[in-house]
């Protein structure tokens, strides 16, 4: 149900799609949608306050991990890099449906958003700067606010057969993401 409506919100915005809609692409009527959500808001809410938790507790369980491998300051950023990638090339839905959105949700589920991506950004931060020591705070986080604006420009790829297949694709963003670190 989520990913059906997530995808309709994102092709045609919130307001542009109704509940018998979202029951359709998933073959149940409109109203049986509100066995499973009080309505087409708790859908939203659920949507980017879900993606947002699991992209800041994806994050922690990436750096555990590395930390866990032995790997390297600059191997833990490739993990965080390497699931970002993962998020923006398997949900550009999402990424769209926060862009166009966010705004449409009340106040206090747009502040826990927010401070979801926050701890999602220090995540990266902390690495970024282990990764690049020589690399001041405010820029560290400058540089990964720009990693995420270019991993997140994905949904603006569109799937012309000349653009690489999906493999390609992210590992032409990984590299694109570490030469930024590195530019920096």
């Amino acid at each position: 149900m989520l990913r059906e409506a997530s995808r309709l919100f994102a092709e045609r915005g919130f307001h542009g799609v109704g509940v018998d809609e979202i029951g359709a692409a998933v073959g149940i009527s409109g109203p049986a949608l509100y066995r499973h959500f009080p309505g087409k808001d708790a859908m939203l809410t659920e949507l980017l306050v879900g993606i947002s938790t699991r992209l800041r507790d994806g994050g922690l369980r990436r750096t555990e991990r590395a930390a866990d491998d032995g790997l390297s300051a600059a191997g833990t950023l490739d993990v965080l890099i390497e699931g970002h990638i993962d998020f923006a090339l398997d949900d550009r839905a999402l990424i769209t449906l926060h862009d166009r959105e966010l705004d449409q949700l009340p106040a206090e589920e747009r502040s826990r958003v927010r401070r979801l991506q926050r701890e999602y950004v220090e995540i990266w931060v902390t690495v970024t700067r282990s990764a690049h020591p020589e690399l001041p705070e405010p820029e560290a986080r400058a540089a990964v606010h720009a990693v995420f604006g270019l991993l997140n420009s994905t949904p603006h790829i569109s799937r012309h057969r000349s653009l690489p297949d999906r493999d390609a694709t992210a590992a032409l963003l990984h590299r694109l993401a570490r030469a930024a670190f590195a530019a920096a």
